[in-house]
């Protein structure tokens, strides 16, 4: 056998140890590989645990990498040797050999190794179960999708447990073994779980292999922010973090040696004090030789052995071992007698440890221990709770977590990254004669100001090189722009329009919104459209004047039909005196069809005409009639001034459902920030085809900058919308040259706030300032200033406004001289054919032809003068439309 036994005997100044007036010295078996941490086996230490006088048989080679076979020999050597019990570890191959042979020889065996699930009377387990504690974490993050990456060296219990609460929680566990993999399988896995978006992960290895997944972990890049460690064992601080401590993933665990316990403060100096030629690893850092949780758990069990013997001393119980101990492989095996009295003096005893309350059950189980609950923040690890059997899982507040502690601060300047976007941070006109932030104006400029005198510090501005708000690149998983200045540490404030959103506050924190906005559409503001020449008809709509004509015809033909059937509209006039008596010519009903049509109409211009109803019938025709018209025309009235001296927009679109139908204006957004984002990630049909729309457009919609987008807007003569912020958007239109506009409604609603990394101490510092800054009105003030005060387009975003825009043009009222000139043709026109038609009547009741007629005096006096007029008005007419042409070139906008 390949194995090496030493027996070694530790002497000691104090007289032995008497039992029953007999001096001896107690054996303790010893199955563990030769560390450092065997020194706490030797002198000084062996001295403070209280076992002053024992022998250790120790094995030179793992017995956990043997096999059970091979275990047995060196086990019933050290029996045969007339060991009190056996101090060792063992794994999953060994574990129920070692515990078999114990429980069958009565020897007590006491390991810091895992816990086991099984009963074994013979068994002491130092090492407290980390089961209650991790299920109890996992409860407080509300985990229900994480990934459980464990070896088999410590048996399934965390992974049973695990798997057994997800049936009950429906979580989904990914749980793999990685037990044999090397540093390429490592990546590879990690790699495909970030495809698969896993970001949480339980982590249960022991500490050599625990460190180098850790490795290959930052070695990936995946201890930036977003992710989410939870490390499965009791040593937290044993573990190297300080890469991670930079990256900013959330790393959690358990440590279950207390730095500041007395008892482990005084073996530390003592530690520190030896000489390292006797001691070898003395003078390294004594948190990572002494006092890693395996070591405390040792010299904790070397405790409970000589607290043990201490009572059996007392009891004067006899477990001397004389002559021969007997052979452990006969069969049946021959047990201790006094194996019985050891075990349970053992799990009798209770003690304070290295590791806390050192106390076990019947089934040898450490029980009402404590471990504290640590997390890795951006100076190191920091206690925020603890977890023991009675109060579960017990969370805390660290003073250093307190609102306003801005404590260190004083002494150094803060980095503030922004980035270079008006109104919010633009250079001053003269920047070249100032220095460091005197050089920069704008919205942003004076928040950081006033947020840098509530908390009370330093501060210098440093523009994002790269000109980016932020986003992560799905490929590298690296983020760029200001929220990649906060994740990797180059800066520590960003004081920016940058949107809160999901995927950043998963990676920084945010204060409370400083502005709120959504998202909106820019473009071109097209060109005011000229009143039409019968704008005058716009105050009513097409239908209401269809109505006017029909209601004019009917209050015509009703008025006819009563003045017909009343006999008060009927009237006989007398001859007048001196008169030869003839009847008159006058007809007996003046309201005919054309009186009627006559009345209607000099009531509905409110004109009036030379006759009136004198039937009741026909005044109460006449009376609501003239009712109607008053109303009418009190309405047309009123809306006249404003349709004729308006000049509208037609804007192409007016909502993003109207983008989305057309594709002759194309449209999109800034290749890198929130707007992108919030397409790329909605469910809503209509921004899931713009988003399809966009992504696939070629040439790119995309820009750079919102000042390109801009430009692009100005520059595409209608045919690119830009979408963007409401704020910029409202921006943008007050500068000149006041060519854009936006246009409908916000599409979502969202805020600004001012980022700070995860877990910095400014965090709530900064929130405070925001909401004070808020509460006083000065951020309102602040943007009334930026957006409006120094806007250069007048409150309506169109310019400066002309002194003469109320005054009617021409062209506003040209339908009128139209219809003027018209009618004036239309009399004349009606004029002729009244009168041809008057004089051929005339011919024939005069049996005269017209043609042959000698006297031509009236026809050469009349026509001569008929044909001028009707020839003169076409000449007007063609005059007036020229004069009205030449008057609305000269309105017309130089472009």
């Amino acid at each position: 056998m390949l194995l090496h036994e030493g027996l070694t005997h530790i002497q000691s100044q104090i007289k032995p140890w008497l039992l029953f007036g007999e001096s001896f010295t107690l054996t303790v078996g010893v199955l563990m590989e030769q560390s450092d941490f065997l020194n706490l086996l030797r002198g000084p230490f062996l001295a403070s645990s209280g076992c002053f006088h024992c022998m250790f048989l120790k094995m030179l080679r793992n017995p956990r990498k043997l096999m059970s076979f091979f275990l047995s020999s060196p086990v019933c050597s050290q029996y045969s040797r007339g060991v009190f019990a056996i101090f060792g570890l063992y794994d999953k191959r060994s574990v129920h050999t070692l515990t078999s042979f114990c429980s069958a020889l009565h020897i007590s065996l006491i390991t810091p190794s895992f816990p086991t699930e099984g009963e074994s009377q013979f068994t002491l387990q130092l090492r407290p179960s980390i089961r209650g504690a991790l299920l109890s974490l996992l409860d407080h993050y509300d985990w229900n999708k994480f990934v459980f990456l464990y070896d088999t060296d410590r048996g399934y219990a965390i992974l049973q447990a695990i798997m057994e609460k997800a049936g009950q929680n429906n979580w989904q566990v990914s749980a793999i073994c990685v037990e044999n993999f090397n540093d390429a399988n490592y990546r590879r896995l990690l790699e495909d779980l970030d495809r698969r978006q896993e970001k949480k992960f339980v982590i249960d290895l022991e500490a050599e292999r625990l460190q180098n997944m850790l490795e290959q972990i930052v070695s990936v890049g995946k201890h930036v922010k977003g992710y989410h460690y939870i490390m499965a064992n009791l040593g937290f601080k044993d573990i190297n973090l300080e890469r991670f401590m930079h990256g900013g993933a959330n790393v959690t665990g358990f440590q279950l040696v207390d730095f500041s316990n007395p008892m482990v403060i005084k073996l530390m100096q003592r530690w520190n004090k030896l000489d390292q030629r006797e001691y070898p690893g003395s003078d390294a850092p004594p948190k990572r030789r002494l006092t890693d949780y395996t070591s405390a758990l040792t010299y904790d069990g070397v405790m409970v052995m000589a607290e043990a013997f201490r009572n059996l001393r007392r009891q004067k119980v006899d477990i001397s071992r004389r002559g021969n101990a007997g052979d452990c492989l006969a069969n049946p095996a021959a047990p201790w007698n006094q194996g019985i009295d050891m075990e349970r003096t053992l799990k009798q005893v209770r003690l304070q440890g290295l590791t806390g309350n050192v106390q076990f059950d019947h089934y040898g189980r450490r029980v009402n221990y404590t471990m504290d609950v640590f997390e890795l923040k951006n100076n190191g690890p920091r206690r925020i709770g603890y977890w023991n059997d009675k109060d579960k899982l017990v969370l805390i507040q660290d003073s250093p977590l307190l609102p306003n502690d801005t404590s260190g601060m004083e002494n150094r300047t803060v980095v503030v990254t922004t980035i270079m976007e008006g109104p919010y941070v633009m250079l001053k006109k003269n920047w070249e004669m100032y220095e460091g932030n005197d050089q920069y104006e704008g919205y942003c400029v004076d928040l950081a100001s006033e947020i840098a005198k509530h908390i009370g510090i330093k501060y210098k501005i440093s523009i994002v090189p790269d000109g980016k708000y932020g986003a992560r690149d799905p490929e590298t998983k690296i983020w760029n722009g200001m929220v990649g200045e906060l994740v990797y540490g180059k800066a520590e404030i960003a004081v920016a329009p940058l949107t809160i959103t999901l995927v950043r506050e998963e990676v920084i924190d945010f204060s409370k919104p400083f502005m709120s906005l959504g998202i909106s559409i820019m473009i071109k503001k097209p060109q005011k459209s000229k009143p039409g020449v019968f704008s005058f008809l716009d105050p009513l709509a097409y239908e209401i004047w269809m109505c006017i004509v029909f209601a004019y015809i009917g209050v015509s033909v009703v008025l006819f039909l009563v003045s017909r059937f009343s006999p008060y509209e009927w009237h006989t006039e007398e001859p007048e005196e001196g008169t030869d008596g003839q009847p008159s010519d006058q007809p007996p009903n003046e309201f005919g069809i054309f009186n009627s049509l006559w009345f209607s109409l000099g009531a509905f211009m409110q004109q009036g005409c030379d006759i009136s109803p004198r039937s009741l019938s026909g005044r109460i025709v006449g009376g609501v009639w003239w009712f109607f018209t008053l109303i009418i025309i009190s309405s047309y009235t009123a809306n006249l001034a404003a349709f004729l001296t308006v000049e509208r927009m037609v804007s192409p679109i007016e909502s993003a459902e109207d983008l989305a139908k057309q594709t002759d204006i194309a449209y999109g957004t800034l290749d890198s920030g929130s707007t992108k984002e919030f397409f790329r990630r909605s469910k809503i049909a209509v921004y899931e085809k713009m988003w399809g729309y966009m992504k696939s457009a070629e040439p790119t919609v995309f820009t750079k900058t919102t000042a390109e987008g801009v430009a692009r807007v100005r520059k595409s003569k209608g045919k690119y919308a830009f979408l963007l912020e409401s704020t910029m958007n409202e921006y943008t239109e007050q500068r000149k040259p006041c060519d854009t506009m936006k246009v409908g409604g916000n599409l979502d609603s969202k805020g600004y706030g001012v980022a700070t990394p995860k877990g910095s101490q400014l965090r709530s510092a900064v929130n405070l300032a925001v909401l004070k800054l808020n509460e006083q009105g000065l951020l309102d003030k602040l943007k009334n200033k930026w957006w409006y005060d120094k806007g250069e387009c007048g409150s309506g975003g169109g310019g400066e406004k002309d002194k003469s825009s109320q005054a009617l043009s021409l062209s506003n009222v040209a339908g009128v001289f139209y219809i003027l000139v018209g009618g004036l043709g239309l009399a004349m026109l009606v004029a002729l054919i009244e009168f041809c038609y008057k004089s051929r009547n005339e011919a024939k009741r005069m049996k005269i032809n017209i043609i042959s007629y000698h006297d031509n005096d009236t026809i050469s006096m009349y026509c001569p003068a008929l044909i001028r007029v009707l020839l003169f008005c076409p000449v007007v007419l063609v005059l007036f439309h020229w004069t009205h042409g030449i008057l609305t070139a000269r309105e017309r906008p130089v472009k």
